[in-house]
Protein backbone atom coordinates (compact mmCIF):
# COMPACT_ATOMS: atom_id res chain seq x y z
CA UNK A 1 0.00 0.00 0.00
CA UNK A 2 3.10 2.43 0.73
CA UNK A 3 4.14 2.03 -2.71
CA UNK A 4 0.38 2.60 -4.08
CA UNK A 5 0.95 5.75 -6.55
CA UNK A 6 -1.10 9.12 -5.72
CA UNK A 7 -3.31 10.07 -9.07
CA UNK A 8 -4.11 13.54 -9.41
CA UNK A 9 -6.89 14.12 -11.95
CA UNK A 10 -7.25 17.95 -13.11
CA UNK A 11 -10.16 18.87 -14.30
CA UNK A 12 -10.43 21.41 -17.83
CA UNK A 13 -12.74 24.07 -17.17
CA UNK A 14 -13.87 25.50 -20.40
CA UNK A 15 -14.88 29.04 -20.20
CA UNK A 16 -17.30 31.50 -22.86
CA UNK A 17 -15.73 33.70 -24.97
CA UNK A 18 -15.20 37.16 -24.20
CA UNK A 19 -18.08 39.59 -25.30
CA UNK A 20 -16.28 42.76 -24.77
CA UNK A 21 -18.17 45.88 -24.71
CA UNK A 22 -20.65 46.04 -27.77
CA UNK A 23 -23.40 45.17 -26.04
CA UNK A 24 -23.29 48.43 -24.07
CA UNK A 25 -23.00 50.52 -27.66
CA UNK A 26 -26.65 48.44 -28.34
CA UNK A 27 -27.67 48.91 -25.37
CA UNK A 28 -27.54 53.37 -25.90
CA UNK A 29 -28.63 52.98 -29.05
CA UNK A 30 -31.94 51.28 -27.68
CA UNK A 31 -31.90 53.45 -24.98
CA UNK A 32 -32.02 56.65 -27.92
CA UNK A 33 -34.29 55.23 -29.76
CA UNK A 34 -36.94 54.70 -26.99
CA UNK A 35 -36.41 57.86 -25.70
CA UNK A 36 -36.78 59.12 -29.41
CA UNK A 37 -39.84 57.21 -29.34
CA UNK A 38 -41.62 58.31 -26.66
CA UNK A 39 -40.78 61.99 -27.52
CA UNK A 40 -42.62 61.48 -30.39
CA UNK A 41 -45.65 60.54 -28.56
CA UNK A 42 -45.53 63.13 -26.19
CA UNK A 43 -45.29 65.57 -28.99
CA UNK A 44 -48.01 63.97 -30.59
CA UNK A 45 -50.83 63.97 -27.71
CA UNK A 46 -50.05 67.98 -27.21
CA UNK A 47 -50.82 68.69 -31.07
CA UNK A 48 -54.11 69.71 -32.70
CA UNK A 49 -55.34 67.54 -35.51
CA UNK A 50 -54.45 70.09 -38.06
CA UNK A 51 -50.86 69.74 -36.83
CA UNK A 52 -51.10 66.05 -36.72
CA UNK A 53 -52.05 66.01 -40.59
CA UNK A 54 -49.17 68.47 -41.11
CA UNK A 55 -47.07 65.61 -39.45
CA UNK A 56 -48.12 62.61 -41.50
CA UNK A 57 -47.38 64.90 -44.82
CA UNK A 58 -44.18 66.24 -43.80
CA UNK A 59 -43.50 62.26 -43.07
CA UNK A 60 -44.49 60.98 -46.41
CA UNK A 61 -42.88 63.47 -48.49
CA UNK A 62 -40.31 65.89 -46.52
CA UNK A 63 -39.07 67.31 -49.33
CA UNK A 64 -42.07 67.78 -51.61
CA UNK A 65 -44.13 69.12 -48.95
CA UNK A 66 -46.27 72.01 -49.50
CA UNK A 67 -49.26 71.26 -47.56
CA UNK A 68 -49.92 72.93 -43.87
CA UNK A 69 -48.35 76.03 -45.02
CA UNK A 70 -45.13 75.23 -43.10
CA UNK A 71 -41.97 73.69 -43.20
CA UNK A 72 -42.31 73.90 -39.03
CA UNK A 73 -45.53 71.90 -38.81
CA UNK A 74 -44.63 71.18 -34.71
CA UNK A 75 -44.03 74.42 -32.99
CA UNK A 76 -45.06 74.21 -29.39
CA UNK A 77 -43.77 77.79 -28.79
CA UNK A 78 -40.54 78.72 -27.02
CA UNK A 79 -38.55 76.91 -29.64
CA UNK A 80 -36.55 78.03 -32.20
CA UNK A 81 -37.46 77.73 -35.79
CA UNK A 82 -36.22 78.48 -39.05
CA UNK A 83 -37.86 79.34 -41.92
CA UNK A 84 -36.74 81.09 -45.01
CA UNK A 85 -37.84 84.81 -45.18
CA UNK A 86 -39.90 86.24 -47.97
CA UNK A 87 -40.19 89.84 -49.55
CA UNK A 88 -43.35 90.45 -46.75
CA UNK A 89 -41.59 89.18 -43.75
CA UNK A 90 -38.49 91.17 -44.88
CA UNK A 91 -40.48 94.58 -45.31
CA UNK A 92 -42.30 94.08 -42.14
CA UNK A 93 -39.23 93.96 -40.37
CA UNK A 94 -37.99 96.91 -41.78
CA UNK A 95 -37.54 99.32 -38.87
CA UNK A 96 -39.08 103.12 -41.02
CA UNK A 97 -36.60 106.03 -40.73
CA UNK A 98 -38.01 109.54 -41.43
CA UNK A 99 -36.62 112.25 -43.96
CA UNK A 100 -35.55 114.11 -41.12
CA UNK A 101 -33.72 111.22 -39.55
CA UNK A 102 -31.79 110.44 -42.62
CA UNK A 103 -30.86 114.10 -43.81
CA UNK A 104 -29.00 114.26 -40.19
CA UNK A 105 -27.06 111.19 -40.77
CA UNK A 106 -26.46 112.87 -44.40
CA UNK A 107 -25.01 115.79 -42.36
CA UNK A 108 -22.68 113.70 -40.10
CA UNK A 109 -21.14 111.54 -42.43
CA UNK A 110 -20.38 114.96 -44.82
CA UNK A 111 -19.14 116.36 -41.69
CA UNK A 112 -17.19 113.55 -41.62
CA UNK A 113 -16.42 113.03 -44.70
CA UNK A 114 -14.90 117.62 -44.01
CA UNK A 115 -13.48 116.40 -41.17
CA UNK A 116 -10.68 113.69 -43.21
CA UNK A 117 -10.33 116.31 -45.74
CA UNK A 118 -9.12 118.59 -43.19
CA UNK A 119 -6.39 116.45 -41.84
CA UNK A 120 -4.90 115.25 -45.12
CA UNK A 121 -4.22 119.10 -46.10
CA UNK A 122 -2.95 119.00 -43.10
CA UNK A 123 -0.88 116.40 -44.07
CA UNK A 124 0.09 117.28 -47.22
CA UNK A 125 0.57 120.75 -46.06
CA UNK A 126 3.62 119.42 -43.58
CA UNK A 127 4.68 116.86 -46.44
CA UNK A 128 4.72 119.04 -49.00
CA UNK A 129 7.59 121.24 -49.84
CA UNK A 130 6.17 123.90 -51.56
CA UNK A 131 3.18 124.53 -49.01
CA UNK A 132 5.28 124.00 -45.64
CA UNK A 133 7.58 126.99 -46.41
CA UNK A 134 4.00 129.35 -46.76
CA UNK A 135 2.04 127.21 -44.44
CA UNK A 136 2.03 130.47 -42.22
CA UNK A 137 -0.07 132.05 -45.28
CA UNK A 138 -2.49 129.12 -45.12
CA UNK A 139 -5.26 129.19 -42.35
CA UNK A 140 -7.61 126.33 -42.57
CA UNK A 141 -11.18 125.63 -40.67
CA UNK A 142 -14.33 124.39 -40.70
CA UNK A 143 -17.71 126.98 -41.08
CA UNK A 144 -20.84 126.35 -41.38
CA UNK A 145 -20.87 126.34 -45.47
CA UNK A 146 -17.91 123.88 -45.60
CA UNK A 147 -14.34 122.98 -45.14
CA UNK A 148 -12.47 127.08 -46.01
CA UNK A 149 -8.70 127.41 -47.00
CA UNK A 150 -7.63 130.91 -46.36
CA UNK A 151 -4.32 132.26 -48.15
CA UNK A 152 -3.64 135.35 -46.93
CA UNK A 153 -0.76 137.80 -47.60
CA UNK A 154 1.96 138.50 -44.74
CA UNK A 155 3.84 141.48 -44.63
CA UNK A 156 7.24 141.29 -48.23
CA UNK A 157 5.23 138.92 -49.22
CA UNK A 158 2.07 138.98 -50.82
CA UNK A 159 -0.21 136.83 -53.22
CA UNK A 160 -0.27 139.45 -55.83
CA UNK A 161 1.62 142.18 -57.45
CA UNK A 162 0.30 145.98 -55.70
CA UNK A 163 -2.73 146.83 -57.18
CA UNK A 164 -2.99 143.88 -59.50
CA UNK A 165 -5.08 140.67 -60.41
CA UNK A 166 -1.59 138.98 -61.59
CA UNK A 167 -0.26 135.77 -59.08
CA UNK A 168 3.32 135.56 -57.74
CA UNK A 169 4.56 132.77 -58.83
CA UNK A 170 4.96 130.98 -55.40
CA UNK A 171 0.90 132.08 -55.18
CA UNK A 172 0.21 129.75 -58.16
CA UNK A 173 2.39 127.01 -56.85
CA UNK A 174 0.50 126.97 -53.61
CA UNK A 175 -3.13 126.90 -55.60
CA UNK A 176 -1.48 124.51 -57.66
CA UNK A 177 -0.81 122.37 -55.18
CA UNK A 178 -4.00 122.92 -53.55
CA UNK A 179 -5.47 121.97 -56.70
CA UNK A 180 -4.71 118.04 -56.14
CA UNK A 181 -6.68 117.45 -53.38
CA UNK A 182 -9.42 119.76 -53.72
CA UNK A 183 -9.91 118.11 -57.47
CA UNK A 184 -10.40 114.56 -55.65
CA UNK A 185 -13.67 115.54 -53.84
CA UNK A 186 -17.16 115.77 -55.97
CA UNK A 187 -18.34 119.27 -53.42
CA UNK A 188 -18.62 122.43 -55.45
CA UNK A 189 -16.22 125.16 -54.90
CA UNK A 190 -16.41 128.54 -53.61
CA UNK A 191 -13.76 131.41 -54.34
CA UNK A 192 -14.05 134.68 -53.13
CA UNK A 193 -11.13 137.39 -52.91
CA UNK A 194 -10.76 140.29 -50.25
CA UNK A 195 -8.83 143.17 -50.82
CA UNK A 196 -7.84 146.01 -47.72
CA UNK A 197 -9.63 149.09 -46.99
CA UNK A 198 -6.89 151.39 -49.25
CA UNK A 199 -8.56 152.91 -52.17
CA UNK A 200 -7.22 151.73 -54.88
CA UNK A 201 -6.71 154.55 -57.78
CA UNK A 202 -4.74 153.08 -60.03
CA UNK A 203 -7.56 153.24 -62.65
CA UNK A 204 -10.63 155.48 -63.22
CA UNK A 205 -13.51 153.62 -62.40
CA UNK A 206 -11.43 150.44 -61.16
CA UNK A 207 -11.68 150.26 -57.36
CA UNK A 208 -11.21 147.64 -54.64
CA UNK A 209 -14.62 145.35 -55.68
CA UNK A 210 -13.33 145.02 -59.46
CA UNK A 211 -9.61 143.77 -58.42
CA UNK A 212 -11.31 141.64 -55.31
CA UNK A 213 -13.28 139.77 -58.28
CA UNK A 214 -9.97 139.93 -60.64
CA UNK A 215 -8.11 138.16 -58.15
CA UNK A 216 -10.73 135.57 -57.25
CA UNK A 217 -11.12 134.52 -61.29
CA UNK A 218 -7.18 134.10 -61.28
CA UNK A 219 -7.21 131.74 -58.65
CA UNK A 220 -9.80 129.81 -60.11
CA UNK A 221 -8.50 129.44 -63.09
CA UNK A 222 -5.02 128.81 -61.53
CA UNK A 223 -7.01 125.21 -59.90
CA UNK A 224 -8.40 124.49 -62.49
CA UNK A 225 -5.17 124.34 -64.37
CA UNK A 226 -4.02 122.68 -61.05
CA UNK A 227 -6.46 119.67 -61.56
CA UNK A 228 -9.77 121.30 -60.29
CA UNK A 229 -12.69 120.24 -62.30
CA UNK A 230 -14.23 123.73 -64.67
CA UNK A 231 -18.05 122.03 -63.61
CA UNK A 232 -16.59 121.63 -59.68
CA UNK A 233 -16.79 125.90 -59.45
CA UNK A 234 -19.80 127.29 -58.40
CA UNK A 235 -19.14 130.52 -56.78
CA UNK A 236 -16.31 133.30 -57.84
CA UNK A 237 -17.01 136.57 -55.85
CA UNK A 238 -14.92 139.55 -54.86
CA UNK A 239 -15.90 141.27 -51.46
CA UNK A 240 -13.59 144.21 -51.57
CA UNK A 241 -12.73 145.02 -47.88
CA UNK A 242 -16.48 144.79 -47.02
CA UNK A 243 -15.55 141.02 -45.07
CA UNK A 244 -11.85 142.54 -42.83
CA UNK A 245 -10.14 139.21 -41.14
CA UNK A 246 -8.51 142.36 -39.04
CA UNK A 247 -11.44 144.39 -38.14
CA UNK A 248 -8.76 146.47 -35.91
CA UNK A 249 -6.47 147.04 -38.18
CA UNK A 250 -8.19 147.46 -41.72
CA UNK A 251 -5.11 147.83 -44.00
CA UNK A 252 -3.09 144.85 -42.31
CA UNK A 253 -1.86 142.53 -45.28
CA UNK A 254 -3.73 139.80 -43.38
CA UNK A 255 -6.97 141.21 -45.54
CA UNK A 256 -5.88 140.59 -48.56
CA UNK A 257 -6.58 137.03 -49.29
CA UNK A 258 -8.06 134.21 -51.30
CA UNK A 259 -10.81 132.57 -49.35
CA UNK A 260 -11.63 128.97 -50.81
CA UNK A 261 -14.38 126.98 -49.39
CA UNK A 262 -15.19 123.31 -49.83
CA UNK A 263 -19.06 123.84 -49.75
CA UNK A 264 -21.01 121.04 -48.45
CA UNK A 265 -24.55 120.25 -49.50
CA UNK A 266 -26.43 122.19 -47.76
CA UNK A 267 -24.31 125.50 -48.97
CA UNK A 268 -24.20 124.32 -52.30
CA UNK A 269 -28.27 123.95 -52.61
CA UNK A 270 -28.80 127.14 -51.04
CA UNK A 271 -26.87 128.62 -54.28
CA UNK A 272 -28.06 127.07 -56.66
CA UNK A 273 -31.69 127.46 -54.68
CA UNK A 274 -31.30 130.87 -54.94
CA UNK A 275 -30.17 130.87 -58.98
CA UNK A 276 -33.03 128.83 -59.63
CA UNK A 277 -36.70 129.99 -60.50
CA UNK A 278 -38.80 129.17 -57.49
CA UNK A 279 -42.15 130.06 -58.88
CA UNK A 280 -43.77 133.53 -60.94
CA UNK A 281 -42.35 136.34 -60.39
CA UNK A 282 -43.90 139.40 -58.23
CA UNK A 283 -42.83 141.88 -61.38
CA UNK A 284 -42.84 140.91 -64.87
CA UNK A 285 -41.49 143.80 -66.63
CA UNK A 286 -41.57 141.88 -69.89
CA UNK A 287 -45.76 141.45 -69.93
CA UNK A 288 -47.66 143.90 -71.27
CA UNK A 289 -50.13 146.04 -68.87
CA UNK A 290 -54.18 145.56 -70.21
CA UNK A 291 -53.65 149.47 -71.50
CA UNK A 292 -50.87 148.54 -73.78
CA UNK A 293 -52.91 145.68 -74.96
CA UNK A 294 -56.28 147.56 -75.84
CA UNK A 295 -53.56 150.33 -77.56
CA UNK A 296 -52.03 147.58 -79.05
CA UNK A 297 -55.69 145.85 -80.29
CA UNK A 298 -56.87 149.36 -81.61
CA UNK A 299 -53.65 150.04 -83.04
CA UNK A 300 -54.22 146.36 -85.21
CA UNK A 301 -58.07 147.16 -86.15
CA UNK A 302 -57.25 150.68 -87.14
CA UNK A 303 -54.38 149.68 -89.67
CA UNK A 304 -51.59 152.04 -88.09
CA UNK A 305 -49.77 149.17 -87.37
CA UNK A 306 -48.30 149.40 -90.88
CA UNK A 307 -47.20 153.16 -90.39
CA UNK A 308 -43.48 153.70 -90.71
CA UNK A 309 -41.75 155.16 -87.47
CA UNK A 310 -40.10 157.62 -87.63
CA UNK A 311 -36.36 158.19 -88.04
CA UNK A 312 -34.30 158.70 -84.43
CA UNK A 313 -32.97 162.24 -84.43
CA UNK A 314 -29.09 162.66 -83.90
CA UNK A 315 -28.84 162.86 -79.93
CA UNK A 316 -31.78 161.22 -79.38
CA UNK A 317 -31.75 158.06 -77.21
CA UNK A 318 -33.37 154.91 -78.55
CA UNK A 319 -33.73 151.76 -75.92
Amino acid sequence: MENQPIIVKRVKKVAAGHHGGSWKVAFADFATAMMAFFLVLWLTTNTSPEQKRALEGYFKDPVGYTEGGSRNPVDLGGSASVVEASAADQAGNEVPVDDERIETMAQQLEQRQMEELFQDLRERIESSDTLNEFKDQLLIDITDEGLRIQIVDRSQRPMFDSGSAQLKYYSQDILFELAKPLGSVPNKLSITGHTDATPFGGRPGYTNWELSADRANTARRALVTGGVRPEQIGRVVGLSDSVLFDQEDPTAPVNRRISIIVLNKKAAGEIQGRASRSGEPLIDLTQPTEEEQEAAREQLESGDWDREEEPVQPGELDW
